[in-house]
């Protein structure tokens, strides 16, 4: 067998394992806080034509998953007697829990969650073509591995939410323009065009892509590359017409993206029904509210998704992330439009998400930690083409990497690396990372967003059958549809008495900034799915 032939079925079997990774840990796993209103949005979407459910999340990723439900034979009737634009807002989270209740949850999950899916293995490709572009096959080869074996990724990428959708749309989008730099073609750019709207419809943060898009384009007819990564002279030689090339060049780009937004809106005035959502985003999220990190509490925290990143992606992963980097800055190999391409839009996103994005999952830095992916693989095959030491620690990095995908299966958005646990709580390192001690460190969609219902249920009924306790539970989704009798409660006692008491880590985490709640602290009886802290008095 050839080399190249061996080298396909390697990237193929690592797109295979990044999708069923993904397919195996979505079927043990409950509704997510925001998928039964992304569901049950798309359904209506697809059954009305008409854009009116959740407006502050653009519709594409909500019509796929719409789409697909309706090819399986489930479809939306309105329960209401009035027309949905009459609801008031807010309506979608109660009508979709009943949706997916109804429609029977394991099928219904199953159907919507299939095109997030399908998707895994474009994000897949996508990574190791960069990886490939920036610095040969095997590059490509380790980035490639570094996502397939990435927690946060696989956590992220079946949910019936925007996250992943806008990463994986969002690297199409670049890979797709700079080969239009390469070699400008009207087909090429309109292809970018398409994806830059896709991207622009997946969530309404890929607005940043924008001003990403203008300056890359400026760049690529200041420093227009070619197949080889030379420079070349096919480019108007003055500036008024380099300028007049890239302004052009942007303008079709948001043509195309406009028909595009305007298709998935069903409308000519998407435009203005996307700008209008636009103003919506986190319209109903409560002013008051305060983010949780290392224990303080504050509104917004600087340092969030800096730490987030730090604590939330392996070890190896972070070392190897940043070694490539200070690698590709000083390769003279890599062309400066490349270098561009690789490190400009890692570092808007990351920006935007400290300025503006609340604090509260690692998730909304997705767009940004899939360029630590292509880095991380320029590190990882420099070592595996070094000496034999090099080799040695290459081989240990991907051990590492494999061991904690492992550790953590299924229940992969818990993850946190071992450094969560090094300062306080060395002796819960474990498998599973330093997943014990996320709630030392972060709270919400970083460590509990209703996801492990399934595994609380099982628990119950192996050590648990027929007692009664309380539930303080985190989540959307009724806890009862999996059969899950506790009560629930909306905060935990200071006093506990003599019962069974079933905390989400969400609650656990902010539990340790609250006075008078030491018996928290206390060694949990068991923990279900890594979500769920059991305590039994």
């Amino acid at each position: 067998m050839s080399r190249s032939r061996i080298h396909d079925l390697l990237v193929a079997a690592l797109c295979l394992a990044f999708f069923l990774q993904c397919l195996f840990a979505s079927r043990v796993k409950s509704p997510a806080n925001d998928e039964p209103n992304h569901i049950v949005s798309g359904a209506t979407y697809i059954a009305t034509r008409n854009i009116v459910a959740n407006p502050q999340h653009p519709p594409l990723l909500k019509e796929l998953a719409g789409l697909s439900l309706a090819l399986a034979g489930i479809h939306w009737h309105s329960p209401f007697s009035v027309p949905l634009e009459n609801l008031p807002a807010g309506w979608e989270w109660a009508a979709g829990n009943r949706f997916v209740a109804i429609s029977g949850v394991a099928r219904t999950l199953f159907w919507a969650r299939l095109p997030f899916l399908l998707l895994t293995p474009l994000l897949g490709l996508a990574v190791y073509w960069w990886g490939r572009e920036l610095a040969g096959a095997g590059a490509g080869l380790a980035a490639l591995f570094l996502l397939a074996a990435d927690p946060t990724m696989v956590a992220h990428s079946y949910l019936v939410t925007t996250d992943a959708g806008v990463t994986t749309f969002s690297l199409i989008f670049l890979l797709t323009l700079f080969r239009y730099l390469r070699k400008p073609a009207m087909g090429r750019l309109v292809a970018s065009g398409a994806a830059l709207g896709m991207a622009l419809c997946a969530k309404f943060s890929a607005v940043f892509l924008l001003p990403i898009a203008a300056i890359l384009l400026a760049a690529g007819w200041l420093w227009p590359p070619s197949s080889s990564g030379e420079a070349t002279d096919h480019r108007p030689a003055g500036t008024v017409s380099r300028v007049i090339s890239a302004v052009s060049a942007m303008a079709v780009l948001c043509l195309v993206a406009i028909v595009a937004i305007q298709i998935c809106y069903f409308s000519m005035r998407g435009p203005l029904l996307y700008v209008d959502g636009l103003r919506r985003v986190n319209a109903d999220h409560d002013p008051t509210f305060q983010a949780y990190l290392g224990g303080q509490l504050q509104h917004r925290f600087v340092s969030y998704f800096a730490v987030a990143w730090l604590l939330k992606e392996p070890l190896a992963t972070i070392a190897l992330a940043l070694g490539g980097a200070f690698l590709a800055l000083r390769s003279r190999a890599i062309p400066r439009l490349s270098k561009l391409f690789l490190f400009l839009p890692p570092a808007v996103f990351f920006v935007a998400c400290t300025l503006w994005a609340d604090d509260i999952g690692v998730r909304y830095l997705m767009p940004a930690m899939v360029f630590g992916y292509i880095t991380g693989g320029m590190a990882l095959a420099a070592l595996w083409k070094g000496r034999t030491l090099y080799r040695i620690v290459a081989v240990a990095a991907g051990a590492w990497l494999i061991s904690a995908a492992a550790g953590i299966y299924p229940d992969h958005l818990s993850y946190f690396n071992e450094a969560a646990c090094l300062p306080a709580h060395p002796d819960r390192i474990g498998w599973d990372g330093g997943t014990r001690c996320g709630p030392d460190w972060l709270a919400d969609s970083n460590v509990d967003w209703g996801q492990s219902l399934p595994q609380l249920k099982a628990w119950l009924d192996r050590n648990a059958a027929g007692r009664t306790g309380r539930l303080l539970y985190f989540g959307n989704f009724p806890p009862a549809v999996y059969g899950i009798r506790l009560e629930k409660v909306d905060q935990a006692p200071q006093v506990p008495t003599g019962q069974l008491y079933v905390i989400s880590s969400h609650y656990m985490a902010y539990a340790s900034a609250v006075p008078n709640l030491q018996w928290l602290q206390e060694e949990p009886e068991a923990i279900a799915g890594h979500a769920y802290y059991i305590f039994e008095f």
